[in-house]
């Protein structure tokens, strides 16, 4: 086997060589490199200590030099070597109390997390594979290294890590990896909201975002989302739905592009289900105000797993709306109306959530409801190609401008701008400066 190496990762290979010393690449670039991926990052481990490593290149980087890492930097570019080591104890489920550096390669590579993470190669040397990750790769397996359960309590997010590796390449999880997954889940509460949000995010936006179910069946859910366990458990209107709502949300992470926000929305949009879930007198399911519940449990979770603002409004939004239009014929005045109450900056992704949402349910009156949300989007395009003003920032006139016309700032200013606003709603035509201007005068004298 041949792995095509960068030029600047071989020359700091053939640096550390010809200085006496082993050096190869290991871990996701190997694994990445075999499955014809391109690697995001080229990690070197090596038998030279961190002083050695330092006095070979120029330009380095002390990032992490206690566990052994240095940073080599090359251009704009950099490469972290890290010394062969063996851990010690993990007291915290996350990092060793202490690292020993050894000159073992096989003893470095007996630490890492997962069969496939732990090949290392030289160009010369070729594939090292002490644990059979390359015919783990070819079985389309995800196995932990010597003993699971050893694994998993030195680093409890290797739980979540293992499914994500799942849910990206495809891969099943191998029988004794999955069992000490169920019985360790629990270790989960120990990781930091930081990492667990950082893997939930790379397994909902891999190739296979339906592989989120194991979160489930694992018993994962309890201790990292428990809000999630209930939707699993929650029937529909088989007619209409024909399974769970865990289980329509699952198929519509598939109808929808792989993007942070709206896998994220999809994963959320119906899970205030179960909280308002109600059967009239004649058996049928309802969920009334489930977008709204579900909205705040959104805003909660995210919140709770340490999101940035700007993805918990992004994503609160759309689970908020995401039935909007549902029940109601569209129109230019409307469609202007939504824009306004959601953002500009949402409304787009609107369409894309309520297809997959579409795309999940059962056949039931599906293509009426696809050509519904067809025609809901050409007005939406009518809007943007007609330059209709739906907010503040497009109106012809601004706070400034009345102020030169000798309005006080304050809240009555602020009141006159949304006055106008809701006139150019309604009417389009009337954005013309002059115009609101003058409206705007007019309603202070008759205020006066």
């Amino acid at each position: 086997m041949r792995i095509r190496l960068p030029e600047k990762v071989k020359h700091i290979l053939d640096v550390l060589t010809a200085a006496g010393h082993e050096a190869y690449i290991v871990g996701g670039c190997v694994r990445d490199s075999i499955l014809g991926r391109r690697p995001q990052d080229w990690d070197i481990t090596t038998s030279a200590k961190p002083p050695q490593v330092k006095a070979l290149f120029p330009r380095t980087l002390d990032t992490g030099i206690r566990h052994g890492t240095v940073t080599v930097l090359s251009g704009r570019e950099s490469f972290e070597v890290t010394t062969y080591r063996m851990d010690g104890a993990y007291e915290d489920g996350r990092r060793p109390v202490q690292v020993t550096f050894t000159s073992s390669l096989a003893e470095d590579l007996k630490r890492r997390d997962f069969t496939i993470n732990a090949m290392a190669y030289h160009e010369k040397r070729g594939l090292v594979d002490d644990f059979h990750g390359l015919e783990d790769m070819e079985k389309k397996r995800i196995r932990c290294v010597g003993n699971a359960k050893e694994r998993f309590t030195e680093d409890a997010l290797r739980i979540l890590r293992a499914i994500r590796f799942s849910a990206q390449l495809g891969y099943e999880i191998e029988a004794d990896t999955r069992a000490a997954i169920e019985e360790l889940a629990a270790g989960l509460l120990r990781i930091s909201a930081e990492r667990i949000r950082e893997e939930l995010v790379k397994l909902l936006v891999s190739d296979h975002p339906q592989y989120f179910r194991i979160v489930y069946d694992t018993g994962i859910a309890a201790f990292i989302l428990p809000e999630w366990e209930p939707v699993m458990k929650t029937e529909q209107d088989c007619l209409r739905r024909c399974h769970t709502v865990g289980e329509h949300i699952l198929r519509s992470l598939e109808e929808i592009p792989g993007k942070k926000d709206l896998r994220l929305a999809m994963l959320f949009h119906d899970i205030g289900k179960p909280q308002t879930r109600t059967t009239d007198s004649e058996g049928d399911t309802h969920f009334y105000g489930h977008s709204e519940v579900g909205a705040e449990m959104t805003r909660a979770i995210l919140k709770r797993l340490k999101f940035d603002n700007r993805t918990i409004h992004m994503v609160t939004k759309l689970v908020r709306y995401h039935d909007y239009g549902d029940s109601t014929e569209q129109d230019l005045r409307s469609v202007r109306r939504a824009l306004n109450r959601i953002g500009e900056d949402v409304f787009p992704q609107i369409f894309a959530v309520k297809k997959a949402d579409i795309l999940a349910q059962g056949l039931y009156q599906r293509q009426e409801k696809l050509e519904k949300l067809e025609r809901f989007q050409e007005i939406y395009e009518g809007v943007l190609w007609r330059k209709d003003c739906v907010s503040l920032k497009s109106l012809a006139v601004s706070g400034k401008d009345l102020l030169a016309f000798g309005r006080r700032p304050g809240k009555e200013l602020g009141e006159t701008l949304e006055r106008l606003l809701e006139l150019v709603l309604d009417h389009p035509e009337c954005n013309e400066r002059e115009y609101l201007l003058k409206q705007a005068l007019e309603g202070a004298d008759r205020r006066a």
